[in-house]
C-alpha cells in the first residue's frame, strides 16, 4: 500500500469516527431526553405501547484498588501482573 493510499485510508477513517462521534452525541441527548421526561413524569419506568423504558437506581459494590494499593502494599504488589497490548493512534 503506498502513501497517498495510507493517507486516504486515514482520511477515511477520521471521517467515519467524527461520524460516529456526532451520531454518539445525537443519542445521548435523546437519552436525556426521554430520562428529562421520566424525571418530569416522576418515574422509573415508561410505556409507550411499542416500548417499556426502564430508568431506575441500581446500587454495585466495586473493589478499591486504590485504597487497598496504600493500605496494603506489600499485599497489593504479590497480586499484580503485567498485561501487554498495542495501542493504534494517529497523529496528525
Amino acid at each position: 500500500m503506498s502513501a497517498n493510499e495510507i493517507t486516504t485510508k486515514i482520511e477515511k477513517l477520521q471521517e467515519w469516527e467524527n461520524l460516529i462521534k456526532e451520531a454518539e452525541q445525537e443519542a445521548e441527548s435523546l437519552r436525556d431526553e426521554i430520562k428529562a421526561e421520566m424525571l418530569a413524569r416522576n418515574t422509573e419506568t415508561l410505556e409507550t405501547g411499542k416500548f417499556i423504558v426502564r430508568w431506575t437506581s441500581v446500587l454495585t459494590q466495586r473493589f478499591d484498588s486504590t485504597r487497598f494499593k496504600k493500605d496494603l502494599p506489600d499485599v497489593y504488589t504479590a497480586y499484580v501482573k503485567q498485561v501487554s497490548s498495542k495501542r493504534f493512534t494517529i497523529a496528525g
